[in-house]
């Protein structure tokens, strides 16, 4: 006999299910950001644009607070998914460059 609340077992349940549409969310994303890499590299654009990275940071920031999350921490994530892409689109260009 489990001494873990039900609560407890609800709770870890959802959280979950959340953890589980977070990584299918971020898959999805970066199947977008993939195509997005190809068509930079096919038409010699910047792997990186710090414009829009800057708006989208500033944006989202924006949606934390209203949503009640640290806009901190959606800065972070947002800047480490904005890493990876760039990095995901810089190797299109080197591949491309090689072939």
């Amino acid at each position: 006999m489990s001494d873990i609340p039900t609560e407890l077992v609800a709770m870890r349940h959802s959280i979950d299910n959340l953890d589980q549409a977070l990584i299918c969310l971020l898959a999805e994303r970066f199947k977008i950001t993939q195509k997005v890499g190809v068509l930079k590299a096919e038409r010699g654009l910047n792997a990186a644009d710090p414009e829009r990275e800057r708006a989208q940071i500033a944006r989202l920031r924006q949606l934390a607070d209203t949503t009640g999350l640290d806009p901190e921490f959606a800065e972070k994530l947002l800047t480490f998914i904005v890493t990876e892409v760039v990095r995901h689109h810089e190797r299109l260009v080197r591949d491309r460059d090689e072939a």
